[in-house]
């Protein structure tokens, strides 16, 4: 049998936001030229953020704040599938209330000593709710919709909360439920859940906030898919935040490289991840808004030829400026530096901007009100520790000293770093 050309489409939360929003994501899909597809979808709207604080009222012991916080997700969800299926008897009310009674018993059990692990279990909720929302409505509305859990096909470590992809074990999954989907239809739909995975044991893990872009990639990767396009509420790429930088520009094309550039930095259009898969089998990647399907977007692919054409701008908030000094007020050397990256390493912190001097090793990164205090006790345990709270990390691609001034302005430079197409500042906020 001839191997289909699959296409792989992205929907994120702001696409699935509430019943409007889903009426014309299925539009988009009934419009769709590309067949064998699959559909990855994220937690509806601001779920992801809800279920978060339930997490957190439930590992700090407050459950019945976590069940009055549940009961009003449930209420949100019910209120949307109320808009979309006029039949009350239909079956996606019982799958609904099957899925949030699994949640409640999630929250009910002892929680799992460690947080990341109580948080895969609890956050990943969002994703399993929304695609037995959209599968039924698709299937309502004429299109055949083969439902994936992918905490079945997505197989990772127990790296909770950022696991690491068993590649070989998740292809083989994944490959097997497509192929035999697609044997039996080429037009049936593989809808499955972003950001979520489990271990190859069965026990829930996440890829990282903002995973569903990345879940879509790696579903990409493994099926040698021709395309992949993710749907925002944005018309493509822009070269910094809008809600920031009103005067932002639209990117038409990126190559791979830049891309990963972009997002390493920590622009929040592409997660880090998702690029990599795709530059390996050289899939080209449509960034496109679902508020202008007709659109083209902004296409990522192996040509390098546009990127140094305008500047780039991100923006980090919440950021903690931290600095290490040897007790004995020695020098900052290797067997320092090994010590302190082993710390980094031990609290999962990853770090947005580095530098050393003679005496001293200055990191910045998110300032987790979970992980500081911890990463801190344990820098604590061989090193002084000195921070700053409340600062912002700007980052500019591709720079000029104009640009830097206009983003600057008047405020205190704490630490700064350049390259020849690079430029990061930290700022007081």
């Amino acid at each position: 049998m001839e191997k289909p050309d699959i296409t792989v489409y992205k929907f994120g939360g702001a696409s699935l936001k509430n019943a409007e929003a889903l009426r014309n994501a299925v539009e988009i899909l009934k419009n769709c030229a590309h067949s064998p597809l699959i559909l990855v979808v994220s937690a509806i709207g601001k779920t992801t953020n809800a279920l978060e604080k339930i997490h957190e009222a439930r590992f700090n012991g407050d459950v019945k704040e976590a069940i009055a916080r549940m009961a009003e997700l449930e209420n949100i969800h019910m209120n949307i599938v109320n808009e979309l299926f006029q039949e009350k008897t239909h079956q996606i009310y019982s799958d609904l209330q099957a899925s949030f009674a699994g949640l409640r018993n999630a929250i009910e059990m002892s929680p799992e000593p460690r947080f990341d692990e109580s948080y895969d279990r609890i956050v990943g909720y969002g994703e399993e709710v929304a695609s037995i929302i959209v599968a039924a409505y698709l299937k309502d509305s004429g299109l055949f919709v083969e439902l994936a859990d992918a905490r079945k096909l997505i197989i990772t470590d127990d790296n909770f909360r950022d696991a690491y992809v068993n590649w070989d074990l998740s292809k083989e999954r994944i490959l097997s439920f497509c192929n035999r989907v697609f044997e039996e239809n080429p037009k049936t739909i593989v809808l499955t859940q972003g950001f979520i995975s489990g271990t190859e044991d069965g026990r829930p893990t996440t890829l990282g906030r903002e995973g569903s872009d990345f879940t879509a990639s790696v579903f990409a990767f493994c099926t040698d898919a021709v395309e992949m396009h993710i749907w925002k509420d944005v018309q493509g790429i822009l070269n910094a935040d809008p809600k920031i930088m009103p005067e932002a520009e639209f990117l038409a094309h990126l190559s791979y490289r830049e891309t990963v550039e972009l997002a390493y930095y920590g622009a929040s259009v592409i997660h880090p991840k998702t690029i990599k898969p795709l530059e390996n089998k050289r899939i080209p990647l449509y960034v496109r808004s679902f508020l202008n399907p007709e659109q083209p977007g902004t296409c990522i692919n192996q040509d390098m030829s546009d990127d140094r054409e305008k500047a780039s701008y991100i923006f980090k908030f919440n950021q903690i400026l931290i600095s290490v000094l040897p007790k004995d007020f020695s020098f900052i050397n290797e067997k320092n530096l090994s010590d302190i990256f082993t710390v980094l390493s031990r609290n999962n912190i990853r770090v947005r901007m580095m530098q050393n001097s003679a005496v001293s090793f200055s990191f910045c990164c998110d300032n987790d009100v979970v992980k500081m205090p911890m990463l801190i006790k344990d820098l604590q345990m061989r090193f002084n520790v000195r921070y700053n709270e409340n600062v912002e990390l700007i980052t500019i691609r591709h720079y000029s000293n104009a640009e830097l001034k206009d983003v600057v302005r008047s405020r205190k430079i704490l630490m700064e770093q350049k390259s020849r197409s690079t430029h990061q500042i930290i700022v007081k906020s």
